[in-house]
């Protein structure tokens, strides 16, 4: 029942806000429909730590701590970022930004989009899972689009085709994996069900599940953002509303990347390669290590302030890429972990970026100076959010690159230096750019109003408070997580 709840109130939300989107209280009905999926997220994870993986709908839902636990981080960012845009996209539409008509599009698309990357999460079958994948892609070239500003409709474009391509891909992928799966399973919608290809995972044809997972990793790393099929991610950050980058950071890369191992753990089973040695493994290790490579470099360049996190957004998801590749037991804990961390830092970095780029009326970085005179809470909030992002001790995010790199010392030393170089090359762009917009000389005045940053802080709060202790019950859920993962 719970994940009915999960499922239906973001959609049922989808159509009520495309009828009275464009209402007063618009907002607050978007953050309510937000806050009832993370209470219905919350209780189906509370069953799930309690009784165990669940088939629902004679199968063709599986839930288990893999994806409860991306359901319940989905559903509260997509909450606090509900937050944040309430007064975020008000002050657009008085800057004259947005119309009405826009503001209930935004609204609407928006729950749509979350209802998709939850569709997506908790379907058994590999075909849903691609169908939802590609309506999460339609409602956020909406979303990207909002401004319809000539530099919003080609990154919508860019977008679109860039991902439309790349989703196409991984249809191909997915018909091979029911190629496959038909010689043992039979015809139907049923080979498709996860559950039933892991089920016989060791008896399905090795060559077509190593040309199926290329053709997968293909078509969902283009939505992951990986290196060389990046090219659509920080176009999209840039030129759509500041909430869309949150949600692209901190979930859809996650969602895209929960499909890619799923498949992974059907190659491998395939192959009998779970140790990270096998072909999987070894291509999203090196997907995974270039993304981090070229993504630090091109923060260097940048002059954008959305554009380089979303840079930063591609060297982190290459990180995750990297230590899922690498495989075990404490390589999938790293991702996991840094996959959780990842999201709450750059969702609230986001955030903190959408009032100082409000303020100073551009995203240009030179453009942006002495947020701390202007607004402290606003000035604090980026530069301890870049503080995370960037593995500073204490908080979360250098607890899970120290456990995947120390992981890649000791599994795959020639990978080392590659990461150190890249991850200090963007710890000194990116500190070198946030530090003058933070605490440089500026001419603004102070702001008049005061900020809706409380989703800042709980993101922020949160990822400290991992970084200091991980109760041992969210611990033990990483680790089960791991062990599906065939750590």
């Amino acid at each position: 029942m719970e994940l009915y709840w999960v499922l239906g109130i973001p959609l049922a939300g989808g159509l009520f806000l495309a009828l009275w989107g464009s209402r007063e209280h618009a907002p607050e009905i978007n953050a309510l429909f937000s806050l009832l999926t993370l209470i219905a997220a919350g209780l189906l994870t509370a069953r799930i730590v309690e009784e165990g993986p669940i088939m629902v709908a004679d199968g063709w839902f599986f839930i288990d701590s893999f994806n409860v636990f991306l359901v319940a981080l989905t559903a509260f960012v997509a909450f606090t970022t509900a937050l944040f845009s309430r007064p975020y996209m008000r002050i657009e539409r008085e800057h004259g930004r947005l119309t009405a008509t826009r503001l209930r599009l935004y609204h609407s698309s928006y729950q749509i989009f979350i209802a998709a990357m939850l569709l997506a999460l908790t379907t058994n079958n590999m075909g849903i899972l691609w169908v939802s994948m590609e309506g999460a892609t339609l409602a956020t070239v909406l979303l990207v689009s909002l401004y319809r500003t000539p530099a919003s409709l080609e990154a919508a474009w860019k977008y679109f085709i860039l991902c439309g391509v790349g989703i196409a891909q991984a249809l191909f992928g997915t018909i091979l994996l029911y190629f496959a799966a038909e010689k043992i399973l039979g015809s139907g919608g049923t080979a498709l069900l996860w559950t039933h290809l892991n089920g016989v995972k060791e008896q399905l044809e090795p060559t077509v599940l190593q040309l199926a997972f290329v053709f997968l990793l293909v078509g969902y790393g283009t939505k992951v953002g990986l290196a060389p099929l990046h090219n659509w991610l920080p176009d999209a950050h840039a030129e759509g509303p500041t909430p869309i980058s949150a949600v692209l950071s901190g979930l859809l890369l996650n969602v895209a990347l929960y499909a890619v191992m799923r498949s992974k753990v059907l190659v491998d089973g395939a192959l009998g390669t779970g140790d990270g040695n096998g072909m999987a493994g070894n291509l999203m290790m090196g997907f995974g290590l270039l993304s981090v490579v070229v993504a630090a470099f091109l923060i260097k360049r940048q002059t954008d302030v959305k554009r380089m996190f979303a840079y930063s957004s591609i060297e982190h998801m290459g990180l995750v890429t990297f230590a899922f590749g690498m495989g075990g037991a404490v390589a999938s804990f790293a991702g996991l972990l840094h996959m959780t961390m990842h999201s709450l830092t750059k969702s609230a970095i986001f955030f903190a970026v959408g009032h100082a780029t409000q303020s100073a009326g551009t995203q240009a970085m030179d453009g942006i100076r002495g947020l701390i005179r202007t607004n402290p809470t606003i000035g604090w909030g980026l530069m301890l959010g870049t503080i995370a992002i960037l593995g500073v001790p204490p908080f979360g995010v250098f607890a899970s690159e120290f456990l995947i790199i120390t992981t890649a010392m000791h599994q795959h030393p020639w990978a080392t230096p590659f990461l150190l170089i890249a991850l200090g090359v963007a710890f000194a762009s990116i500190f070198g750019k946030v530090q003058p917009m933070v605490f440089g000389e500026t001419t603004l005045p102070r702001l008049p109003y005061q900020p809706a940053l409380m989703p800042v802080f709980i993101h922020l709060g949160l990822v400290l408070m991992l970084g200091l202790f991980v109760p041992p019950y969210l611990a033990d859920w990483y680790r089960q997580a791991a062990a599906l993962l065939g750590g």
